[in-house]
């Protein structure tokens, strides 16, 4: 019995690079293209003979509706992660995208072995940020975030952090842990304020950072 191939829905510019890049996926074994756009418009309605396993998406590109076409695309399939493929380094897109819960953030200059970890790592529920960028997300999203030797985190709320980490949310996390959400949300407060941190995006590229995951 044939395995079935991870499925990528793909929403980029109408253009050359774009149809290389959909022979790339098609070329990989466990790759196949589900559907191809060149803008985000049409996300609600496409026909797919099987459901994505994962969004690749360049929200950067012109038309492609960006975070609104995330948006759609996981009303429409609520579990989709993304990958934003992208030439661009801008750091406010980079904060935007992995705010929105971005798992993966991949430049197109990256080599086709970073992109397909992306991919595998984005199926996984874990986050990727490209090596080449990765500096410039923990440098603006962490800041003077202490280091884990002296965090003083209990371990309750490593394990908090490590899931926040890995993109779970709060509820997802209540119910990994089998907490209440309240307990989790108190975790979460106390993580962020003994860290100085003030996001999730934060405490995700903190825990990066310090080894708690790894990319």
């Amino acid at each position: 019995m044939l395995q079935r191939k991870i499925q990528v829905l793909l929403v980029d510019a109408e253009d050359l690079l774009r149809d290389a890049l959909c022979a790339l996926i098609n070329m990989e074994p466990e790759l196949a293209v589900a559907a191809v756009l060149p803008a985000g418009t049409a996300v609600k309605t496409v026909s797919v003979l099987s459901d994505p396993d994962v969004l690749v998406i360049d929200l950067a590109a012109p038309d492609t509706g960006g975070l609104e076409t995330v948006s759609a695309a996981r009303n429409r399939w609520p579990a989709l992660p993304v990958v934003n493929l992208t030439f661009s380094r801008d750091d406010r897109l980079i904060e935007n995208a992995l705010r929105a819960g971005v798992f993966g953030y991949v430049l197109k200059t990256d080599t086709r072995a970073e992109f397909l970890a992306a991919i595998h790592s984005a199926i996984a529920g874990r986050r990727y940020v490209s090596p080449s960028i990765f500096e410039t997300v923990v440098d603006g999203f962490v800041g003077q975030g202490r280091s884990n030797e002296t965090d003083g985190l209990s371990e309750r709320e490593r394990e908090v952090m490590k899931l926040i980490a890995q993109g779970l949310r709060t509820r997802e996390i209540a119910t990994r842990l089998s907490v209440s959400y309240k307990t989790v949300e108190k975790h979460r407060s106390n993580l962020m304020r003994k860290l100085g941190l003030r996001s999730a995006t934060a405490v995700a590229a903190y825990a990066i950072a310090n080894g708690y995951v790894r990319i």
